[in-house]
């Protein structure tokens, strides 16, 4: 059909599936992902170039906040199309000249095999990939995927609170508002999934903080 749209043909992963079985070469050695991280949630994360100011500053972030991705079992992992001697000479550089000791390994793509594996190549920008984040779980399930252009860095602390907001969620049930725990609107509380019957929904509003049957909200300890 003339108004039928291209796709691409590649499957790219998705939010729910599982997080591609991948080899790859990393400052920290060889890494099987999602093997090596089993029983541990795990930020995978891109980024354009080593030597890049965006970047650099982006890793000094995530890289301060290491212990606690660590506290929320989270590990972190880089990747550029960059070479391994790359990366140990641009961390070199950081830990020389910016005082910070990055402790998580990054990806050495220089073959590009991972990012095209994960859609991280950048339209119109060579081989540079987008600033992607994969957020994938303790199962190695992908639960979070961003994408960045290149010319914005990324919130280091929304990956952090996705991931603390993902875990809560898949403990307690509830579904996590706005920028949780800070909404505007309920503050820290959760919000409790609809209810299935009208009988349900009349009873929860009883029992709960509720602005209607269909949003009803409570603390954690509750």
């Amino acid at each position: 059909m003339e108004n039928e749209q291209e796709f691409n043909p590649i499957g790219l992963p998705l939010i729910g599936e599982n997080f591609p079985s991948l080899e790859v070469q990393t400052t920290h050695g060889t890494i099987n992902l999602p093997k090596d991280f089993k029983g541990k949630w795990f930020v995978l994360f891109s980024h354009p170039a080593d030597f890049t100011p965006v970047c650099t500053t982006e890793f000094v972030a995530f890289n301060k906040r290491y212990k606690k991705f660590k506290d929320l079992n989270t590990e972190l992992i880089g990747l550029s199309i960059d070479q391994v001697f790359s990366h140990i000479k641009w961390t070199e550089w950081i830990k020389e000249n910016l005082n910070e000791e990055i402790k998580f390994p990054i990806i050495a793509d220089d073959m590009g095999l991972v990012a095209d594996e994960l859609g991280m190549i950048h339209p119109g920008k060579g081989t540079n990939t987008v600033r992607a984040v994969f957020i994938v779980d303790d199962k190695g399930v992908i639960r979070t995927i961003i994408y960045y252009p290149q010319e914005v860095g990324r919130n280091v602390d929304e990956i952090l609170r996705t991931v603390k907001a993902l875990q809560t969620s898949d403990k307690t049930k509830m579904a996590m508002p706005e920028n949780w725990p800070n909404n505007e609107l309920i503050g820290d509380n959760v919000i409790i999934p609809p209810a299935s019957d009208e009988k349900i929904a009349q009873k929860r509003k009883k029992q709960n903080d509720c602005f209607d049957w269909w949003f009803c909200h409570k603390k954690l300890n509750k």
